[in-house]
């Protein structure tokens, strides 16, 4: 087990959950403090789910690169600058030799069985996706190394192409595709992600 968690990355993609800071689309609907709370909420979610599984390492990839004294758990990466392609690849490439599956800290539904799936689906396939009802995606694993070719160079970030050309960036084989799911980017969303008690 030691020796399979050594070799399966975990990392969840978050900004430190400050107001005013990020999530600018959904402040933008919901005002920043909800944002806020939502940002922390979700975060706190994952981390309970997915932190301390034996089957994988846990890293947060961090923006801003510091301080880091907010991440209790997971090893902290930095992001670095640039837009989201060159931040994937640069986490990507930091980490140790191994699958590797990502996720977004604003889909909070993820569960420890959708983890686990993604890397028993990297056994068979070099690439796993997770559509995201607004065309993105809210998960992506690989498993090929060393990294020859990524798939985030030419990608429309944030916009209903994303999924689609992420597939084409992956080329002739094709990934597996798990269940779609909602990334939480605005206050239409939200509303469909929590409840009416969860939303206060």
């Amino acid at each position: 087990m030691a020796a399979d968690r050594a070799r399966r990355h975990l990392v969840i993609f978050a900004r430190q959950p400050r107001l005013g800071v990020g999530k600018r689309r959904l402040a933008a609907d919901v005002g920043d403090l909800a944002a806020l709370r939502f940002s922390r909420w979700a975060l706190a979610r994952l981390l309970r789910e997915l932190a301390g599984d034996r089957r994988w390492s846990l890293w947060i990839a961090t923006s801003p690169d510091r301080p880091t004294t907010w991440v209790r758990q997971g090893q902290p990466l930095p992001q670095g600058p640039g837009d989201l392609g060159q931040r994937l690849k640069r986490v990507v490439r930091q980490l140790p030799p191994g699958l590797t599956v990502i996720i977004g800290a604003d889909t909070p539904g993820v569960t420890r069985t959708d983890v686990a799936r993604a890397f028993a689906t990297l056994g068979s396939k070099t690439a796993v996706l997770g559509p995201a009802r607004d065309g993105g995606y809210w998960l992506i694993g690989l498993r090929r190394r060393p990294w020859d070719i990524l798939p985030f160079d030419n990608i429309r970030w944030s916009s209903a192409h994303t999924l689609a050309d992420t597939l084409a960036a992956l080329g002739e084989a094709p990934p597996a595709l798990l269940q779609v799911r909602e990334d939480v980017d605005d206050g239409a969303a939200l509303r469909r992600t929590l409840t009416p008690r969860q939303l206060r």
